[in-house]
């Protein structure tokens, strides 16, 4: 079976939302600005140029210094190190990607997302070559639920780190982690890429204070030779700059109103957010929590912290740093720090950002185009071989595996499984009954009809018993299917969504990433079956 790819609506595993967005369904066009087609980004540069330069020309060079101190320690490439120098010029532009700071990166789809991004604006220097663009990685330094990102899976394993946190995870300190790897470490065998990943893991851990900054040194190694740019927004100049969408957000809850009026919009699907009065968290260093508005009074949820209205707007002007967006209002404070073009993330992410473009035009910020990252389903050469062995396609093994095993039992019996000639034929045999009862009294139409009804379901029983008959008979090749399908897909979910990257490292080393490098293109909207 060679690489291959389905598209994202066949293959079974994205929301009715995503598939409609991918097929441009009128009744979502309202909610988003341009569709990802290259064509469409030339439009895009000219809104966000004339959006982005003309309300503030000191972002630019905020924006160069705040990277250029967070790489100050930061061994980097010298791409990375030029893009960053290039963001002072008024024809560089963004196409920005974020991410948790998932312990050890977390799930595969955390490359897929960094590739996607660094592919787009490949794409996009070949298509434009008068613009720079640079891909950005946005850590998601301030969130705090801990919960979400405190372990990742290796060969069916949870590897788990046990830690209290409960402030913004970028500052969490990194101590007590040399333990964690030392465990993890005695999975990894003794060959030359294990090597290297126990000292890629060590070198971002345990050499770093916190999270933020190990997340940092594992994004950069991976990817700094695509000059990737990471980013973390926590940050007291950036979000200066933000200072005006906070006060009208603080004062005028706008948000609020407007995104439930957009989500109105999605009724017919499942809302991915619904907006606070106030979507705005006070942040410390061991706090992350609401601010609420109550009795004229702004309160900091779970806390006894309160101020007044010129309290809070004095706070706000003083210490920007202490206010942190929450996920409807982080979109609009990256668009107004950040020259971007694009936004790519997973279908829950995007169907979020479908529900901010009204609250966008209201605070006169430009809406990203919105790109669903690569998916990719990793097979090793021999999983492809015994793929074809069985007789089985990529669409088969997307199937849901009930269907899979039902299918493939009708597909490999000597004799037709399905029964529904048979009803068939029993159904135009009781025709002739019912030409004969409508000439007759009404009573002994109902008794032909309970008649048919009963051996039809007869029939209906004996088909179910003679499936379970043949998948006995047909065990041995279907306990083969389905030990295939839990490989490619662990606890029947999708690979990226479960499995760290170090697991195909472990066997590929670099080849891994280059592969997807090259295999990868964000704009054809398919997910790729890659087989290394």
């Amino acid at each position: 079976m060679p690489t291959d790819c389905i598209s994202y609506q066949n293959s079974g595993y994205f929301s009715s939302l995503m598939n409609d967005y991918l097929e441009k369904k009128t009744n979502l066009q309202s909610l988003y600005n341009r569709f990802p087609t290259l064509e469409n980004f030339e439009a895009q540069i000219q809104e966000k140029q004339v959006n982005f330069n003309e309300n503030d020309t000191h972002k630019r060079q905020i924006l160069v210094s705040t990277l250029e101190k967070q790489y100050s320690k930061v061994e980097t490439s010298v791409l990375t190190k030029q893009n960053i120098e290039a963001l002072n010029n008024p024809n560089t532009f963004t196409v920005t990607t974020g991410h948790q700071l998932n312990l050890f990166s977390g799930p595969l789809y955390f490359l897929y997302k960094i590739i996607s991004t660094i592919n787009l604006t490949t794409e996009l220097k070949a298509k434009y070559p008068t613009y720079n663009f640079v891909p950005i990685y946005w850590m998601a330094t301030e969130d705090h639920d801990f919960e979400e990102i405190n372990y990742f899976n290796f060969k069916g394993k949870k590897f788990r780190w046990n830690k209290e946190s409960t402030g913004p995870v970028g500052r969490l300190s990194t101590e007590g982690l040399a333990e964690f790897l030392e465990v993890y470490t005695l999975e990894l065998g003794s060959s030359t890429n294990a090597a290297t990943l126990k000292k890629l893991f060590e070198d971002s851990y345990l050499n770093h204070d916190n999270l933020a900054n190990a997340t940092r040194f594992l994004a950069n190694a991976l990817f700094s030779a695509y000059g990737l740019v990471i980013l973390d927004a926590d940050n007291a100049d950036l979000k200066r700059n933000f200072i005006p969408f906070v006060k009208e957000e603080l004062l005028q809850k706008s948000s609020h109103k407007l995104v439930l009026e957009t989500a109105e919009k999605l009724k017919e699907y499942t809302v991915q957010v619904n907006p606070r009065e106030i979507n705005l968290f006070y942040i410390e260093d061991d706090v992350r929590e609401r601010i609420i508005f109550e009795n004229d009074r702004y309160k900091v949820n779970h806390t006894k912290i309160e101020f007044s209205e010129s309290e809070i707007l004095s706070l706000l002007e003083n210490h920007p740093e202490k206010f942190s967006p929450n996920v409807i209002m982080r979109p609009l404070y990256q668009e107004v720090i950040l020259p971007n073009l694009c936004y790519i993330g997973g279908g829950g992410e995007i169907a979020y950002w479908l529900e901010l473009k009204s609250f966008f035009a209201a605070a006169k910020v430009t809406f990203p185009i919105l790109l669903l990252r690569n998916s990719v389903l990793l097979a090793t050469e021999k999983q492809a071989k015994k793929a074809d062995k069985l007789q089985l396609n990529w669409s088969d093994l997307f199937s849901k595996q009930a269907n899979l095993v039902t299918t493939k039992t009708k597909e490999l019996s000597d004799f037709p499984v399905d029964l529904t000639h048979l009803k068939i034929q029993l159904q135009k045999q009781f025709q002739e009954l019912y030409d004969v009862a409508n000439k007759t009294d009404e009573s002994f139409l109902g008794a032909v009809k309970a008649q048919e009804t009963k051996q039809i379901k007869g029939i209906e029983n004996l088909e179910k018993r003679l499936l379970k008959a043949q998948k006995r008979k047909l065990s041995d090749i279907l306990q083969r299917i389905t030990e295939l399908q839990n490989e490619l897909f662990p606890n029947q979910s999708l690979q990226e969504r479960q499995t760290n990257f170090s697991e195909f490292y472990l066997e590929f080393g670099e080849n891994l990433i280059s592969t997807l490098v090259k295999q990868l293109k964000p704009l054809d909207n398919k997910f790729d079956i890659i087989v290394l």
